[in-house]
This record gives C-alpha cells, structure tokens and sequence, in this order.
C-alpha cells in the first residue's frame, strides 16, 4: 500500500522551536505518522502542551527546555534522544526567525543574529547529530527555510539572506551526508502563527490571500504534512531539495511600504 511508505513508525525525531506553530504541528504530524518525538524550546509550559497532544497518539515524546541558539542547547537534544529513545533517525531545524526591517534600519548585529538564529543553530543540531543519523538507515534532516530565501524583497535583507543561507546548507549537506543521510528544505510562505497572528489583521490577511494563488494564508499543517513527507521512506530518492508549500507564491505578499531610497 503506498499510504504505508508515509509511515515512520518507531522512528526517533528531534524537532528544535517545537512548542508552538510550525514545530508543533510537525512534531504532532511526526506522532500521528508513528514517530517518538524529543522537543526543544525555552518554554517548558507550552512544550508540555505539545508533549501531551504527541503522547495523546500513543508515541513518547521527551521535553527538553533550554537555549536553542547555543550549541550546549542543540547538544541536550542529541543527548536526550539517544539516552531516552537510543537514537536519532529525523532532525528537524525549525528555529529560526527576524523581523523585516527596511536595509538602512537593519543593524549589523541583527544581520548576524539572522544569521546564527536561521543557520548556525541548524548546522549545530545537524552536526552534533550525524553521528547517530549514519548508524540509522534512512534517516533524513529536514530544514525550515522559507520563501523569503528564493526572491528579493523590501525589508528582508537579514531574513530572506538568512533562510536562502539555510536552502544553500541543505544542498551543501545532502552532498556531504549522501547517500546514508537525506537532506531537504522546505519553504513555508505566510503561515498563520504566533509570530504572523500578532500583526495579522481582517484586512492585512485578505491583501495577503488575494496575493497568493491559492488565496489563503497557510496553516502549521502544510508544512507538517511536507515534513512527514520527507522524513518518510516515500521520500527515499529526495535529497538537497528545498520543497516550496507557500501557495504559490513567486514574489512576497506582504507589503511593507517601504518607500524607495
């Protein structure tokens, strides 16, 4: 049956930013697909909530608060997973995230905090990872990237720099892990989350749909149904390809109203 190459059963996923939106719903989708899931954020309270719809499923999932944006953070995800589940098989690099900012306003330290936030922390939990991937065949890394790193846009110069950084690693990576471990992207276009439903408006969200083919804002469950995908043996011949689920976008729906120089 083709539907059971979508399975990951008993398979081990350690999901970063995962106790809220995008990282939620794929450590959520992961559990209902079959997997254990070890998830890290700041927040022990809201990470307890994801914990609770995940064992809800009959799968385990291991709560690990902490920074995520040190390396010491990424390697007690690695540490959890393989004392309290004994592996890895599927790394998820969710964290990440800037705030657009016109290019004379964006300072030199919140262009590399774009950078570090967006990237460095997936080459941490990557790296420190590998090593367990490689002892699990079909094991897979999937990177949260975003649209903003495929076009230009006005305000995104730290961001979409960022995230198109991150879709470069992925192809960087999929040479270097191939062929015992897959790497892919994926970018999300405008996802309704936390982040996006503090500035979302009636009004800001239609401008948005009717600039978006599928004319809709996305929801955490897009990019939680992509990466069940790619973490699954229905996926076994996709590696260094960022997958775009942003309806259809080619240029970016969010006007900034930032005026020309």
């Amino acid at each position: 049956m083709i539907l059971d190459s979508f399975r990951v059963d008993d398979r081990v996923a350690v999901i970063s930013a995962a106790s809220r939106g995008i990282g939620a719903a794929i450590a959520v989708a992961l559990a209902e697909a079959g997997a254990h899931v070890v998830i890290g954020a700041r927040s022990a309270e809201t990470l307890a909530e994801v914990a609770g719809a995940v064992e809800a499923t009959g799968r385990r999932a291991v709560v690990v608060p902490g920074d995520l944006s040190e390396r010491d953070g990424m390697a007690a995800l690695v540490d959890a997973a393989v004392a309290e589940l004994g592996g890895i098989d599927i790394v998820v690099n969710n964290a990440g995230g800037s705030m657009p900012q016109p290019f004379l306003d964006t300072s030199e330290r919140a262009f590399e905090m774009a950078m570090h936030w967006n990237v460095t922390t997936a080459f941490n939990l990557t790296q420190l990872a590998t090593p367990h991937l490689l002892e699990r065949p079909g094991s897979s890394v999937i990177n949260i990237a975003s649209v903003a790193g495929r076009f230009g846009s006005r305000g995104f110069a730290a961001y979409g720099t960022a995230k198109g950084a991150l879709i470069k690693l992925t192809r960087h990576l999929a040479s270097d892990l191939a062929p015992r471990v897959r790497v892919n992207a994926i970018a999300p276009g405008a996802i309704r989350t936390d982040a996006l439903g503090s500035v979302l408006t009636d009004e800001l969200e239609a401008a948005m749909s009717a600039g978006t083919p599928m004319r809709r804002i996305g929801e955490p469950a897009d990019i939680a149904a992509a990466a069940v995908y790619l973490a699954s043996p229905a996926a076994s011949y996709v590696t260094g390809e960022c997958l775009a689920v942003g309806g259809g976008v080619e240029v970016s729906n969010l006007e900034m109203g930032i005026p020309d120089l």
